[in-house]
């Protein structure tokens, strides 16, 4: 379950991995009523449509990640992971790993026969993460993803078959 004071512990996370140049899907931190706004359309959609696991140590918030099914028709069957994100302090602990299991199992659950993911190319630790859950490259965009004026990084696609 998400609550205000969720929201708040995650709005802090993100800004401090964004600072740290963690690519989390923001250029800039996001305000914490855009992150209130997208976790209560996350689970006002409900859990065939959009999935919310939120990782804590000691009743702290330490990660969180989150799928959603595509929207248009011919792709309802399937559901992107759109992010996944680990407090720097607790990278290296399995963290991401569990909450990645949920988000699988959760949008297996939920009837998808597959689950996409992208990601920034220099994201070494979450490549290797996906592919030893089992998914695989499917394509990649060459320096499409500029953070700054002064970088560019490839923009890697993920697919997990969920009908295995």
């Amino acid at each position: 379950m998400v609550d205000a004071f969720d929201v708040t512990t995650l709005t802090n996370l993100l800004a401090t991995l964004i600072r740290a140049d963690a690519a989390v899907g923001w250029a800039d931190p996001p305000a914490e009523t855009e992150v209130g706004e997208l976790l209560t359309t996350l689970v006002d959609a409900g859990p065939s449509e959009a999935q919310v696991v939120v990782a804590r140590v000691d009743e702290t918030v330490v990660g969180f990640g989150y799928w959603r099914r595509y929207t248009r028709t011919t792709l309802r069957p399937q559901a992107d992971l759109e992010r996944l994100a680990v407090a720097t302090d607790f990278s290296g602990r399995g963290i991401g790993r569990t909450i990645l299991r949920d988000l699988i199992r959760t949008a297996r659950d939920a009837g998808c026969e597959q689950l996409t993911i992208d990601f920034r190319g220099d994201n070494q630790g979450a490549e290797r993460l996906y592919l030893s859950e089992g998914f695989a490259e499917y394509g990649r965009l060459r320096n499409f993803v500029a953070p700054d004026a002064t970088r560019r990084f490839d923009k890697v696609f993920q697919v997990l078959d969920l009908r295995a």
